[in-house]
């Protein structure tokens, strides 16, 4: 575990050796009540026994990286990737990335405007339809709302749920003392111009009932490089619901694209 400075902020980073000597793998969590642990046990300790070094990290404001006010736009997002992969020493090769949920989204965005950082992408689940952002702001809105008066936090913290309590006030900080929701707002959606200048192999990962596939089926439509997977039985839960199925895509993955 270590506190790395990258663009005037300390993100939280744990790196996990490898002993391959192929591209590092990048994990890039979900919104608000989401971190680095999500990713520990489910891929990153199965990735770095297959040989690739692993790299999670708390994306701005979220676990134990710092949460400044402003700057949870995904531009700021690609830069914080790329001022932390340069701090690291992982710059002079491009990395794998791995992100679910909207870390999905952000990973995609990162491969789109700096393609010389990225060797590969999977999206878990990411949110890429053009509804996705209305959505997204719906949902994020209704949840600060409800934590902005603080009772919440109280309540579960008399009744000794401290970890739910750590949650919920976390979620209130980025929900209502940040400008993360005014800046996903201010997101543009993707374009069938933009998966088409994708030059990065894509594995996108969906659930059977996810309500994100028709974003699923436009990437794979327009996206050179794309193949989507659908896992029966799974809604918008894949990294938890089928982790040993996605972990076998995963590591199928980084190896078929280690072998081009």
């Amino acid at each position: 575990m270590a506190e790395i400075p990258a663009n005037s902020l300390r993100f939280h980073v744990q790196r996990l050796p490898g002993h391959g000597a192929g591209p590092a793998v990048v994990f890039l969590h979900g919104l608000v009540v989401d971190n680095l642990s999500s990713f520990y046990c489910t891929l990153a300790v199965p990735v770095a026994r297959a040989g690739h070094e692993a790299v999670l990290y708390d994306l701005r404001g979220h676990g134990r990286t710092e949460r400044p006010r402003t700057g949870y736009d995904p531009g700021t997002a690609v830069r914080d990737l790329a001022a932390l992969l340069a701090a690291l020493r992982l710059d002079g090769h491009p990395v794998h990335l791995i992100g679910n949920s909207y870390g999905g989204t952000l990973a995609l965005h990162a491969a789109l405007a700096r393609p010389d950082l990225v060797a590969g992408l999977v999206l878990i689940e990411p949110p890429l339809g053009g509804d996705w952002v209305a959505n997204m702001i719906d949902t994020l809105s209704v949840a600060a709302l409800g934590l902005e008066d603080g009772t919440l936090h109280s309540e579960l913290t008399t009744l000794r749920r401290r970890k739910a309590a750590r949650l919920a006030a976390t979620a209130d900080a980025l929900l209502n003392r940040t400008s993360l929701i005014d800046d996903i707002a201010a997101s543009r959606p993707f374009t069938p111009e933009d998966y088409g200048r994708l030059e990065t192999p894509v594995l996108a990962v969906f659930g059977e009932h996810s309500e994100l596939l028709p974003g699923a089926r436009e990437l794979a439509r327009h996206a050179p490089h794309a193949t989507v997977r659908i896992l029966p039985g799974l809604g918008h839960d894949v990294l938890q619901g089928g982790t040993e199925a996605l972990r076998h895509a995963v590591l199928e993955r980084l190896g078929a694209v280690a072998a081009v």
